[in-house]
């Protein structure tokens, strides 16, 4: 059985949202927790993980520091919390394993690139805001060097990039191998480096951010994958999240979700894109499951979280 699980950015952070390095290695010690259980069962697992926070922060120093050095490109900070992250990863995961006697697998981090069009429409009007708000005067600076703000109004200027959609995960084979070798991969954090083939054919990565949950459902139909579990803050999908009776979803089909998101039964933002992710995944026979990091292992054995599966007439 080979699974692939998504960390959120809930599992790399502490409750409030810190995300000091004794934070960070404390949520990821609690996740892996949970992740080492399922290792142990006999489970293949990949893992991918969000960064948010920890790009946040290298986008900050760049910020502090682009009247010293030039800023770091977006490519590059996307690689620099992979291989962090991935080393917080593996060795807490390495710990919980031991600890339960399983020396059977053993964890790894592959640096991953995520191919994207070069003619990707979200190139062309980039609608991602990241970071902090600025001064029209700092703002002001980071634009001589070539990157892109908008003018938010009272609370100042956000820098505004591009996400555009995963096409492939170029180092999706490499993963296979490992996987096949017995190790517990983890793979295109963050959604992956992003890069482009241009005209001759060379790769180079872009100033882009890709959305962590569409590279998911990608690398886990790339990896064969008949699994692939969504890992947030909640139980479950909900419809009237935020309402009065909020409405969990347990199984599910993909058309019955599709029809909910078009309803606007989730938020853009937060719920959207994993639910756009699971509906990806399961149309092409898989099962996806979206649910709360705690919950994993009863979800995996269909006794939690919202459960998506192909339409009976696909």
């Amino acid at each position: 059985m080979r699974v692939l699980i998504a960390l959120g950015g809930n599992a790399m952070t502490s409750p409030d949202g810190s995300a000091r390095p004794e934070d960070q290695r404390a949520a990821i010690m609690v996740a892996m927790e949970e992740i080492a259980d399922i290792v142990g069962s006999g489970v293949q697992v990949v893992l991918t993980h969000g960064n948010g926070p920890q790009v946040g922060n290298l986008l900050v120093k760049n910020e502090i520091a682009a009247h010293v050095v030039p800023p770091v490109p977006l490519d590059w900070c996307g690689a620099q919390t992979q291989g962090t992250i991935g080393v917080l990863i593996m060795n807490a995961l390495e710990t919980s394993l031991a600890r339960r006697g399983v020396v059977a697998s053993k964890p790894t981090v592959l640096v991953s690139r995520t191919l994207v069009n070069a003619d990707d429409p979200h190139f062309a009007q980039p609608s991602k805001p990241i970071g902090r708000y600025l001064s029209e005067a700092e703002a002001a600076n980071l634009v001589a060097h070539g990157q892109t703000w908008r003018d938010q109004g009272q609370r100042g200027w956000r820098r505004i990039v591009a996400s555009p959609e995963p096409v492939e995960c170029l180092d999706a084979a490499a993963a296979h191998v490992l996987l096949d070798a017995g190790y517990t991969v983890v793979c295109a954090g963050g959604g992956g480096v992003p890069v482009i083939r241009n005209a001759g054919g060379a790769l180079a990565g872009v100033e882009a951010v890709i959305d962590k949950d569409l590279t998911a459902a990608l690398l886990a139909r790339q990896l064969g994958a008949g699994t692939m579990l969504i890992a947030t803050d909640v139980d479950a999908v909900m419809t009237g999240y935020g309402t009065p009776e909020p409405r969990p979803l347990g199984d599910v089909t993909v058309a019955r979700l599709r029809d909910l998101a078009e309803r606007g039964e989730f938020g853009s933002g937060s719920m959207g894109p994993k639910v756009d992710a699971a509906c990806r995944f399961a149309a092409g026979g898989g099962r996806a499951i979206i649910t709360h990091l705690s919950k994993i292992g009863e979800a995996l054995s269909g006794r939690a979280g919202t459960v998506v599966t192909r339409d009976e007439t696909n």
